[in-house]
């Protein structure tokens, strides 16, 4: 069996590091099809993994299952294409939108797998597995040991995680952002994670020292080093509530129990005084909340997906139907494959 990673956003990476590290314990060949951003950092980081940039390259490789954690892939990739997804985003719309890509979907937990087994009703060609989402095997198994001296941050100090979304009808940046240096403690380091695609200008609002933007790809480390998260209705909160640590979001739009949820920056302060005094208060809702939304957290998901592939003849369809020809979305690929060299749709 052949696997190739088809990687188009530096913070994918940590969501087929993973499944890529299972199937090379089992001696299954793997290489990434990667925008060239992408390709940078792993021929750095991993020296030893084969990338390719090129389709042709991608394409000679022959691959029996193509692994995506995006939206988009390249239909002219030969092998079943399946679908990790780059977040746990489920109440995002957007995550339970079908672009006719992909043979397989991998879905992180019960409400997803849900909801997507429905929409399988109408679209045949494609099969729905409830595999769990495996960035959650990297943060569960990340290396914690001294942690703290690593990134030179003092034992004594409290450390908050901002993490907004960038979608325009969920973000909370534009008001917590500003509020930022009037809310913090003495005692307290802020980190703030912002999303790739957030207005920069946002950022010059930062002017304490006390307040360090996270300019890597990987948050996992700030999620381990964080006493609280402060969001909105991004899927890193999901990411957070597996440490079983408080979670405060603004204005979210779904599941509005998950954390304390306020409606302005104004209750922000009081919001992580109580979570910072009584971190146990939620424990058991946010207990609930991933047993719908991604049960798994024992490290095994990895290892399920390879399962699943490795029970799968990939030359014959998933699925019972065809797929559409999806003519747009099939152009929109072959534009930015001609037009915008070394980079992935």
């Amino acid at each position: 069996m052949k696997l190739l990673f088809y990687v188009s956003k530096l913070y994918s990476l940590p969501v087929i590091q993973p499944v890529a590290i299972e199937a090379t314990l089992r001696k299954i060949e793997i290489a990434v099809f990667a925008s060239s951003k992408v390709a940078g950092i792993l021929s750095v980081e991993f020296p030893e993994l084969k990338v390719f940039t090129e389709l042709k390259d991608a394409i000679d490789f022959l691959p029996d299952f193509v692994l995506c954690p995006g939206n988009f892939v390249d239909f002219r990739l030969p092998g079943i294409k399946v679908e990790l997804f780059h977040g746990i985003g489920i109440e995002k719309p957007s995550h339970y939108k079908i672009r006719h890509f992909f043979d397989l979907y991998l879905t992180s937990g019960p409400v997803v797998t849900e909801k997507f087994k429905k929409i399988q009703q109408k679209y045949t060609y494609f099969k729905v597995v409830e595999t769990g989402w495996p960035k959650m095997d990297h943060i569960m198994s990340y290396d914690t040991l001294k942690i703290r001296k690593r990134f030179n941050l003092p034992l004594n100090r409290k450390i908050i995680l901002y993490a907004p979304t960038h979608s325009s009808s969920m973000e909370s940046a534009g008001s917590v952002i500003p509020a930022i240096d009037s809310i913090m403690k003495p005692d307290e380091i802020w980190f703030c994670k912002p999303h790739e695609f957030m207005d920069r200008e946002l950022l010059q609002k930062l002017k304490t020292k006390n307040v360090r933007l996270v300019e890597s790809y990987d948050i996992t480390p700030y999620l381990h080093m964080a006493d609280v998260l402060v969001s909105d209705t991004s899927s890193v909160i999901y990411e957070f509530m597996a440490l079983d640590k408080p979670v405060i979001t603004c204005r979210t739009l779904s599941r509005k129990d998950k954390g304390i949820d306020i409606q302005s920056p104004d209750e922000l302060r009081s919001a992580l005084d109580r979570s910072l005094q009584n971190p146990e208060e939620l424990s058991h809702l946010r207990r609930k909340h991933l047993q719908e939304v991604n049960p798994r957290l024992d490290g095994s998901i990895s290892r399920g997906i390879i399962d699943l592939l490795l029970s799968i003849d990939p030359t014959i369809p998933v699925g019972e139907g065809r797929k559409p020809m999806n003519l747009f979305r099939k152009m929109q690929i072959l534009y930015h494959s001609r037009f915008r060299k070394g980079y992935l749709r």
